[in-house]
């Protein structure tokens, strides 16, 4: 990958890690050396923004992250659980 832009990741230590298992998982314990939450792993979305494209057939990494609904105060009153897909950057190409 030629381009070194930053994503907008913004996870905890507990998503990175749950994410890297999974990368460990589909492409082996060396892979985790080039693992970066912040510049290789994004949403379909974030891919498509760069000039980017998923291939055919890969499917998600599935991560997780919670959303703050605050009052006028700042003060949180309720946190939503999401669902996150991801796609590594094995999993794209270049358009």
């Amino acid at each position: 990958m030629e381009e070194a832009t930053k994503s907008s990741y913004k996870g905890s230590l507990l998503t990175y890690a749950l994410v890297a298992e999974e990368v460990k998982n589909r492409w082996g314990e060396k892979e985790l050396e080039n693992y970066s939450a912040e510049y290789n792993m994004r949403t379909y979305a974030n891919w498509s923004s760069i000039g980017y494209r998923v291939k055919k057939g890969e499917k998600a990494i599935r991560a997780y992250t919670f959303l703050e609904q605050k009052d006028v105060a700042g003060n949180v009153i309720k946190r939503f659980k999401r669902t996150v897909c991801l796609f590594y950057y094995k999993q794209v190409e270049k358009i």
